[in-house]
């Protein structure tokens, strides 16, 4: 996954700036033009997995509208995610508060002095007003809850730092791959979304999706997936985020901005999936979303990470824009060998 990251200059102690722009795309690996790719399709259609940071409490019915729609996507963080430790550059030599008391890469601050805390602003505005006196860090470690003390310390300049690195928010491009109109959920991506520098799963505090506009296709050779490039429409939300899990993001959005034209399907269960022709839905000119021929080559066992299927494009014409399988491209209904739905 190749994210745009954006670190400033350290907000004055050590934090990275909180939006990160990146690509959000499916679980596709290119082999190379027109060849196999594992997708986790199946795994995108099927009910968003309970997880430690984000209960799920929605339920998907057994029929969807697909869509293929490539939208924004943006999420705030439950707690600031820690992406680094650095050294606090002082008149007497280097310091390293936040390494000393304890804190790792991939530890999630969630409170600081016993309030909570979901931004950097809110983690900057503390370590100013608290200057050098200790501060009581409450943060998550995978599955452990860990109680730390840390003093900021003055840097050469004259400010209070702590030599820690954060991120609390994230924002691309990634394309919705079904809604249940009986629910009013959306599925998206086929994967979660990951910190780029600490591979960790986002927690989800909110997050929201919104129209989005495919400008580019970067196309995919042997051993580098393309990617879709785009735009999106900060000013409009169409739906709410609620999960962000290992097999996609999950929301709910009012039917009406779904669109019309596209009836809703029956889920196919594992069982009754078949390697053979199946098409997909995708956008990757501008708003549109078209139909591409492809061929389901393999079915992997339930059971097998996020992969459901391997596929390989055999539409022309989507073999001259995208090379293949690129990064943002989901798979959205299959057909038999008969060509039935």
């Amino acid at each position: 996954m190749e994210q745009e990251k954006k670190k400033g200059p350290g907000v004055w102690f050590g934090l990275a700036a909180g939006a990160v722009v990146f690509c959000l795309m499916l679980s596709a690996a290119v082999a190379g033009r027109g060849q196999a790719a594992a997708v986790s399709a199946l795994a995108a259609l099927e009910a968003p997995r309970q997880t430690a940071a984000q209960p799920t409490q929605k339920t998907v019915g057994r029929t969807v509208i697909p869509l293929g729609k490539a939208v924004g996507i943006k999420l705030f963080s439950d707690g600031v995610l820690v992406v680094g430790l650095s050294p606090v550059e002082t008149d007497r030599g280097s310091s390293y508060p936040g390494r000393d008391c304890g804190l790792k890469t991939g530890d999630v601050i969630t409170h600081i002095n016993g309030g909570e805390v979901d931004t950097i602003e809110e983690v900057q505005a503390l370590v100013a007003k608290s200057e050098d006196e200790p501060l009581t860090i409450q943060a998550v470690r995978g599955q452990r809850q860990l109680q730390l003390t840390a003093a900021a310390v003055e840097n050469s300049q004259g400010v209070y730092q702590l030599g820690v690195w954060l991120r609390d928010s994230m924002a691309g491009i990634g394309t919705v791959t079904f809604y249940d109109p009986s629910s009013g959920v959306f599925g998206a991506l086929g994967h979660g979304i990951n910190d780029v520098d600490t591979a960790m799963l986002m927690p989800l505090e909110s997050g929201s999706i919104m129209p989005a506009s495919v400008s580019e296709v970067k196309k995919g050779t042997s051993g580098a997936p393309g990617e879709l490039h785009g735009q999106f429409d900060l000013t409009r939300d169409l739906g709410t985020l609620y999960a962000n899990t290992d097999l996609g993001v999950f929301g709910q959005m009012p039917q009406e901005l779904v669109g019309s034209g596209v009836e809703p399907v029956e889920v196919a269960s594992r069982a009754q999936v078949s390697a053979g022709p199946a098409t997909i839905l995708s956008n990757v000119r501008g708003d549109e979303v078209e139909e591409f021929d492809i061929q389901i080559t393999h079915l992997y066992p339930e059971g097998d990470g996020t992969r459901s299927m391997m596929v390989e494009v055999t539409d022309p014409d989507l073999l001259a824009a995208t090379g293949g399988i690129v990064q943002g491209m989901v798979v959205s209904y299959n057909r038999d060998n008969t060509g039935n739905p």
